[in-house]
């Protein structure tokens, strides 16, 4: 089992974060920690230096974080990001979000660093991981205009571009969403398993409790049961999936 999407340095997980891993490690294959603000990068790479070959990291700037750092910042970031590209497999989760930005400006300056991190994928020669809260067609829409390649749209769950979706190579995570969403239910039965991962979004998406990495095993049982296959042929398949993904 691999997640495909979590946020490990979320301070959710600091009171027992080394404990935690250690379990996942027990049943797990490898967990992917998504920094998605520079003030958590340290403790990120701390955790891909600590855990080698286990916990793997993809670095962005969360859309929701847009008003909170300049043009200047962000290329500094940036920069430490290229720094460490022998410790990334990816870069993101990047961006827009609709859903939380309202204001035109701030939404024009999320396509701008959008388009950023887009370059920086390419100069670094690593896959996108993408945000698209209330904004999946604009999303979309920037990611075939820029020739993006190789990207996984995390969490996705517009149903109405799962058509859209299918035309492209792109990949899609699925998460404990899964187990309730209509949506993410018919983006499966469009998509099949050929391009799924799942992801927990963890600490987030637990319902009410706080998530974490090994909820996969529940986003794989579900899966098996809609695609009426055995949980082992779904957890070996999105397993080669995110090992070819993220050239584990």
């Amino acid at each position: 089992m691999i997640d495909s999407h979590c946020h490990l340095e979320n301070q959710d997980y600091d009171k027992d974060r080394e404990g935690l891993i250690e379990n996942c490690r027990k049943e797990m294959d490898a967990i992917i920690t998504c920094c998605a603000n520079p003030k958590n990068l340290d403790l990120s790479l701390q955790l891909v230096e600590k855990y080698r070959g286990f916990v793997f990291l993809t670095a962005g700037l969360h859309p929701i974080h847009i008003e909170e750092f300049s043009e200047e910042e962000k290329e500094n970031y940036f920069a430490k990001l290229e720094e460490n590209k022998e410790k990334m497999v990816g870069i993101g989760e990047c961006g827009l979000d609709y859903h939380w930005i309202k204001n035109e400006k701030l939404r024009e300056k999320q396509k701008q660093f959008f388009l950023d991190h887009i370059k920086l994928a390419k100069r670094l020669k690593l896959p996108l991981v993408i945000h698209s809260r209330k904004a999946e067609k604009e999303c979309l829409e920037i990611l075939k205009e820029q020739n993006a390649k190789n990207v996984l749209l995390h969490f996705f769950s517009n149903q109405k571009l799962r058509e859209e979706v299918a035309t492209t190579n792109y990949y899609v995570s699925l998460n404990t969403a899964i187990l309730r969403s209509k949506g993410v239910r018919q983006i499966l039965k469009t998509l099949g398993t050929g391009r799924i991962m799942t992801e927990t979004d963890a600490p987030w998406m637990g319902f009410g409790e706080r998530n974490t990495p090994l909820a996969v095993k529940k986003v794989i049982e579900k899966t098996a049961q809609l695609e009426k296959k055995t949980s082992e042929e779904i957890d070996r398949t999105t397993t080669n999936n995110a090992i070819k993904f993220f050239n584990l």
